[in-house]
């Protein structure tokens, strides 16, 4: 068993701004797989813990959800945030464990199905459409992210919850300040210790939306949850709070990053947009490369439940692991030429979506959405290329472009 590695490296998972600088990351995070895949970090203002860079690594703690519990730090965030989480009383999804975590995961799972998502096809169809059209209205440039990725599965997601189209710039305002709480542009203009003010103004909104189903269900996800019992009695408020919160954000701000930095990937590779275009049948694949390539959710943190070991290092029981999607998905022993852009690229065995028990409930839609939009883009797509310099948001746990400026052509 090898001593204990800390490399400098690895503190990159620790700073906001090194997603804003994708060279800079990488770099970072080739070099702490080559030489400290398990590498201890303790980066001011933040509990240390152990970065987990490799993909092997990744999936052991993944499988092993008992050795390794999302409870009580699954999100890594400042040592002031944790706290005020804490405080407030989130528990999202993300937050439990089995068995508690597998009962209150039910509660939605039937709106996530195969048959449900075949049942949200033609709506999704329709969406597609309607923002293909808008760029085609838009004159032939436009910010892609701000005018079209950041709206079309909001759109999807807030019908699915049943919220009205009225309140959807509330929404995304919201979901943009709670996954921007690092980005000096998107955060809230206020002191950082009123952080917290956007998701309690989210539970606050869905309070309300609570209610109203409770006295008048409808035929909506918002009504599944605020009537859903377990053992018999209904979910506390900030457990049904927590529900609505992980839903809308994690529903939204995901499949945008995806779809916003998919489409700058075909704009910089060429050759892998003629190939999609000349053959349609390769979107599936195309979009698993896109995710892999994006990785929209940067990390996830678990706890160790008991003295253990990964990949020979020591990990002392109730120390936190941060689990890197980003440098996993880059990893040169799981993937053949991972910097390379490969719309056919099989197995693509990434983990964006992470693994085993925590799997992203909504998976499936996320892939839906970027297909059914690559579906619709491309056959009236006839030329695109960048109109300014993207711009990524500083975050460490979801992220992806926030601005790209792009100059194109559409039927």
């Amino acid at each position: 068993m090898s001593m204990p590695i800390v490399d400098e490296a690895a503190n990159v998972l620790a700073d906001p701004t090194a997603y804003t600088d994708e060279k800079r990351l990488h770099d970072a995070l080739a070099r702490a797989r080559a030489t400290a895949p398990v590498s201890l970090v303790e980066a001011p203002s933040y509990k240390p813990f152990w970065a987990i860079t490799k993909h092997a690594d990744v999936m052991a703690v993944e499988r092993a959800n008992r050795a390794f519990t999302n409870w009580p730090r699954p999100v890594l965030m400042t040592a002031q945030s944790d706290e005020m989480q804490a405080a407030v009383g989130i528990r999202t999804l993300i937050h439990m464990d089995d068995p508690q975590h597998r009962i209150v995961r039910a509660i939605a799972a039937d709106w996530f199905s195969p048959k449900a998502m075949r049942a949200m096809g033609v709506r999704i169809d329709e969406l597609a459409k309607r923002y293909v059209d808008k760029m085609r209205d838009a004159g032939g440039e436009c910010d892609f992210v701000q005018e079209v990725a950041v709206n079309f599965p909001l759109y999807v997601i807030m019908s699915l919850l049943g919220v009205p189209e009225s309140d959807f710039p509330l929404m995304l305002k919201l979901t943009q300040e709670l996954v921007g709480s690092d980005d000096d542009e998107l955060k809230r203009s206020t002191p950082s210790d009123e952080t917290m003010n956007s998701l309690l103004e989210m539970f606050a909104y869905f309070k309300t939306l609570t209610d109203a189903r409770r006295e008048h269900p409808t035929d909506d996800l918002a009504s599944t949850i605020a009537n859903a019992k377990v053992d018999g009695e209904p979910l506390s408020d900030i457990d049904t709070m927590s529900y609505y919160a992980i839903i809308a954000t994690a529903g939204h701000d995901t499949t945008s990053s995806s779809i916003s930095g998919g489409l700058r990937a075909l704009a910089e590779y060429p050759e892998q947009l003629d190939l999609l275009r000349g053959n349609l049948d390769l979107i599936p694949q195309a979009t698993e490369e896109i995710i892999r390539w994006v990785t929209p959710v940067k990390a996830f943190m678990r706890t160790a439940a008991e003295d253990s070991v990964v990949n020979g290092v020591s990990i002392p029981a109730g120390d936190s692991l941060l689990l890197s999607y980003v440098s996993a998905n880059r990893d040169e022993d799981a993937f053949v030429d991972p910097f390379r852009f490969d719309i056919e690229r099989e197995p693509n065995k990434h983990v964006a979506f992470g693994f085993g028990v925590h799997f992203c409930l909504g998976a499936g839609l996320a892939r839906m959405e970027i297909g059914k939009f690559l579906a619709e883009l491309l056959p009236r797509l006839t030329s695109i290329e960048l109109a300014g310099e993207p711009e990524l948001t500083a975050t460490t746990f979801v992220g992806g472009l926030k601005h790209l400026p792009i100059r194109y052509s559409l039927t």
